[in-house]
């Protein structure tokens, strides 16, 4: 049945009532400011949204939003939303780079693939904590060695949450949440002049697209979500959830490594792990090029998100030898500092989490036994257990209640979202979702994973509307 919007949202939230959607202007398109690669195709504008849905009269946000048309209007069905993922991550040119790794033309055809920068984020209103260079360096994984490493980093997560605060943007952070982004996507669909819309979104946006789809089922049409979080979002669960993750994803490099020997890594997949944990303990007595053994750990654990396997062991093979890597990854640019103060907005405002120093001391001596390789960093305090507001709103429930319209995929040994949490969301949406499991390592798998079926199953529904029946399992290709 369906039901009116003041009635959803009444239902999602509880007591909060937020405005519904607006009519909208039509969207004044132009082209796009430069990215990270160019965009020929796209087309971009801004449009305004309330900062706080509560009071839609009052202050105004910039949202950044492109469209890459279909050109064949007979075959196009409507718009695909879409999101890469973060939270923090800019969306603007998503929409090319999934051409650019060839969505096929049968899915450019039947929508405008629309890409965003979500409030707080890069050419949308964004956000700062005026980080410095040494506080971005630090990450998000500080490892801690002992209880003394985690009142360390306490220190570090308290300045951080007390300069985000403090910043000129401070009074917007309470409302940088994956649900009020989620109320911006509506006013993209209503200004787009759609009733509805459909959306493929990749790790965090599997979240996000789990909130829209929430609470505006009625609106939402053909939704796929690829590199699964669970039904809580980003909440302590999922941080810890990363150590898991990396050991069920690191022993595809350790068969790798072990099997090219011209790394010098070991020659079984045993003596590769005994070499993260030696260059770990070395790194942090005598870093390289800055490289610390936490960092390390970091470096790799984002090179296993990646299905070529050759670029981490490269990287293993130069700080084995002294030497930096080709690629770190690990000096942050401009952009940085507003993706972590987004992430933290983001992280802090959709969830309360605990602020017992000890408590995460504990839970930092049972990860570190638990996960070994990064158990000890996904678990050590961050900027949120300082976070000087708690949520202005309760967390959106992810339910079964609207169309069976979800198709879930995920790969079998994802280290960023693993699939223990997949399967929590997909319990949590019950008859509303369908779950795509591929068994191959890293972090996405339609299109940037080389696996037919998986690929095929997702192209023919957002094509066909095509679902599969039950579950389904990919097995292994191209291994």
């Amino acid at each position: 049945m369906r039901k009116t919007l003041l009635a959803a949202a009444l239902a999602v939230f509880g007591t909060t009532v937020v405005a519904p959607a607006a009519s909208a202007a039509p969207l004044d398109w132009g082209p796009c400011p430069a990215g990270a690669f160019p965009t020929p195709d796209l087309q971009c504008t801004t449009m305004k949204v309330p900062l706080d849905y509560r009071n839609p009269d009052g202050r105004t946000i910039d949202v950044a939003v492109s469209r890459l048309p279909s050109k064949n209007p007979e075959k196009r069905r409507g718009v695909l939303l879409t999101n890469p993922g973060g939270p923090g991550g800019e969306g603007l040119d998503y929409p090319q780079l999934l051409k650019l790794v060839k969505l096929p033309q049968s899915v450019l055809d039947e929508y405008d693939i629309i890409g965003f920068d979500p409030r707080g984020v890069g050419h949308s209103t964004p956000v700062t904590c005026d980080l410095t260079l040494e506080q971005m360096m630090i990450g998000n994984l500080p490892y801690a060695n002992g209880p003394a490493d985690v009142v360390k980093q306490a220190a570090v997560a308290k300045a951080e949450a007390k300069q985000c605060a403090d910043a000129g943007t401070g009074p917007m952070l309470p409302y940088v949440t994956t649900a009020n982004t989620a109320r911006d996507m509506d006013r993209i669909r209503a200004a787009l002049g759609e009733s509805t819309v459909s959306y493929l979104g990749a790790s965090y946006g599997t979240y996000l697209g789990a909130v829209y789809t929430s609470m505006f089922p009625e609106r939402s049409d053909r939704f796929v979500l690829d590199s699964n979080l669970g039904p809580g979002g980003y909440d302590i669960d999922a941080m810890r959830n990363f150590g898991r993750g990396m050991e069920d994803r690191f022993p595809d490099f350790a068969k790798f490594a072990a099997a090219h020997p011209e790394y010098g890594l070991g020659t079984t997949p045993a003596r590769v792990t005994a070499k993260f944990h030696e260059l770990a303990a070395r790194l942090d007595r005598k870093p390289v090029e800055g490289i610390t053994g936490s960092l390390f750990r970091g470096l790799t654990f984002e090179g296993l998100y990646s299905t070529n396997l050759k670029p981490l062991a490269e990287n293993w093979q130069a700080l084995d030898q002294g030497r930096a890597p080709k690629t770190p990854g690990l000096t942050p640019d401009d952009s940085a500092e507003n993706l972590f103060a987004a992430r933290f907005a983001v992280l802090c405002g959709d969830s309360s989490w605990p602020r017992s120093v000890a408590g995460y001391q504990v839970d930092v001596a049972i990860d570190r036994i638990r996960y070994p390789l990064l158990g000890a960093a996904t678990a050590n305090i961050a900027a949120c257990a300082f976070w000087p507001s708690a949520p202005v709103e309760p967390k959106v429930r992810i339910t079964d209640r609207g169309p069976a319209n979800v198709l879930m995929v995920q790969n079998e040994r994802d280290p960023g979202t693993p699939l223990a949490g997949a399967r929590k969301l997909r319990a949590a949406f019950g008859d509303r979702a369908r779950m795509v499991t591929i068994d191959q390592g890293g972090h996405g798998a339609y299109l940037f994973g080389p696996n037919g079926c998986g690929n095929t199953t997702v192209t023919e529904f957002l094509v066909s509307g095509s679902r599969p029946a039950h579950d389904r399992y990919c097995a292994a290709e191209n291994r």
